[in-house]
């Protein structure tokens, strides 16, 4: 009988504090993974990884300039290898057009758009030399409007054609390249952007009466899409954008 289907992959996964990430961190071990889970708080950390021995808890700040070989380099100098990159970490951002700044969509954009794709360059010649894979993982509004949040929805949409892009790029080494891209999802997300806590159960309540299946998703449901995509026996898949949203885009 064969084994869980990662057995022996080395994934580097972030924002595994909490939410999707977390819940990705726990389902790639389970499938036999062994899984740096990177993250800028400890304690979230070690929470992720806590009765869940193929979890490594690494706290790092993405957006740090020498971040990026960092991680990589833990990983490697821990297990040798890196099969697969988990670019999860994201920030969400309510910032009307009257209420933009310069120093917000540079903070926004560091995070969503510039880090992920440092830590893929960074991560780049362990994937060559694995044939490994990419997921990013995006949102349901990297492909459709949210007024309100033009910046936010925009990082997304670049995550999504950086997935396009670099899965051309890299196919003739083997690497494949996917987005997730997640519909609203329990997570402290919305806290996390400063909303206060009657906007954020206004906002969650309002999401879910738009969603076909009329509910938001749960971060499980998110991460096992996530670890399908990563998946080496995916093997003929390269440059989607997989929409998990209850419906949502439909409508």
């Amino acid at each position: 009988m064969s084994g869980p289907p990662l057995t022996g992959k080395i994934v580097i996964l972030t924002g595994a504090g909490s939410g999707i990430g977390r819940a990705a961190a726990r389902a790639f071990a389970a499938a036999g993974a062994q899984v740096l889970g990177v993250g800028r708080r400890a304690d979230a950390l070690r929470q992720t990884a806590a009765g869940h021995p193929g979890i490594v808890a690494h706290p790092a700040d993405l957006t740090a300039p020498d971040a990026p070989r960092e991680i990589v380099d833990a990983a490697v100098d821990r297990w040798g290898r890196v099969d697969v990159l988990v670019n999860n970490a994201g920030a969400t951002a309510l910032m009307p057009l009257a209420d933009t700044t310069a120093e917000r969509i540079g903070d926004l954009f560091a995070l969503n758009v510039t880090a992920p794709s440092l830590l893929a360059a960074a991560a780049l010649p362990h994937l060559r030399h694995a044939a490994g894979s990419i997921v990013n993982v995006s949102s349901t509004y990297g492909h459709r409007p949210l007024p309100g949040a033009a910046h936010y929805a925009a990082s997304k949409a670049a995550l999504e054609q950086l997935t396009r892009c670099w899965a051309l790029e890299l196919a003739p080494t083997g690497i494949r390249v996917n987005a997730l891209a997640p519909g609203p999802t329990d997570s402290d997300a919305l806290a996390a952007a400063g909303l206060p806590p009657e906007t954020v159960n206004r906002v969650k309540s309002d999401e879910a009466a738009r969603i076909p299946l009329r509910r938001r998703g749960e971060p499980d449901e998110v991460a096992t899409w996530i670890v399908r995509l990563a998946d080496p026996d995916t093997t003929w898949l390269t440059g989607q954008i997989l929409t998990v949203d209850g419906g949502l885009e439909l409508v």
